[in-house]
C-alpha cells in the first residue's frame, strides 16, 4: 500500500501535491485541512483517511475525528492532530501509548517535518510538516511511504516553495 502523508494544508490541495501523490493509493491527513472544500477535493482526487484540527471549522469536525486508529496492512496505525513527539507528546496521546502504544503515530500542528524511532514506546513517529501556505514555516512538505505487511519503508520527503502572500 502506498501512502501519501500531509497536514496543515489550511485550504490548500494544489498540482504540486497532486503530482507528488499521483502514484499514491490513499492519501491520509493529520489535520487543519482549512475547511471541507479542500478535504473533499483530496478525497476526490485518492481514498482519504484523516483527522480534524484546531483550526478546522465544525463542517470538517463533523466528517473526521480528533483521532483516528485502524490498521493498515499488519501496521496499527494512530493519527491525530496535536501529538507532540518522542519524549514530549500531549498528556492525552501519551496515556493511550502507555496502555495500547500503536505501530506508526502520525500527526500534524507544528508545521516542522519530523520523522523518528520512538525508543520507548517502540513505533514510527511522522510529523509529515505542513503542506499549506498558511504559517511561520518557510518550506511545504509532504511525505509518501509504502507499507506492506507489518513493514513500513520507503520513506520520501517532498518539499516546495511556500507561496508569497501578497496583500
Amino acid at each position: 500500500m502506498k501512502i501519501g502523508l500531509l497536514s496543515d494544508t489550511h485550504g490548500t490541495f494544489d498540482d504540486k501535491l497532486k503530482n507528488f501523490f499521483a502514484d499514491v493509493d490513499e492519501i491520509w491527513h493529520a489535520g487543519d485541512f482549512g475547511n471541507i472544500a479542500t478535504a473533499d477535493a483530496i478525497a476526490a482526487f485518492k481514498p482519504l483517511r484523516g483527522v480534524h484540527g484546531n483550526c478546522d471549522g465544525q463542517d470538517v469536525r463533523i466528517v473526521y475525528p480528533k483521532i483516528l486508529r485502524f490498521i493498515c496492512e499488519n501496521v496499527d496505525v494512530m493519527i491525530t492532530h496535536i501529538g507532540g513527539y518522542p519524549s514530549h507528546y500531549d498528556y492525552s496521546i501519551y496515556k493511550e501509548f502507555l496502555i495500547n502504544p500503536p505501530k506508526l503515530f502520525i500527526c500534524g500542528h507544528s508545521h516542522i517535518l519530523k520523522v523518528m524511532n520512538d525508543k520507548q514506546f517502540g513505533f514510527l513517529h511522522i510529523n509529515p510538516g505542513a503542506a499549506g501556505n498558511y504559517g511561520f514555516h518557510a518550506v511545504l512538505t509532504a511525505t509518501r511511504f509504502e507499507i506492506s505487511g507489518d513493514n513500513i519503508a520507503n520513506l520520501e520527503v517532498g518539499e516546495w516553495n511556500k507561496a508569497r502572500m501578497t496583500s
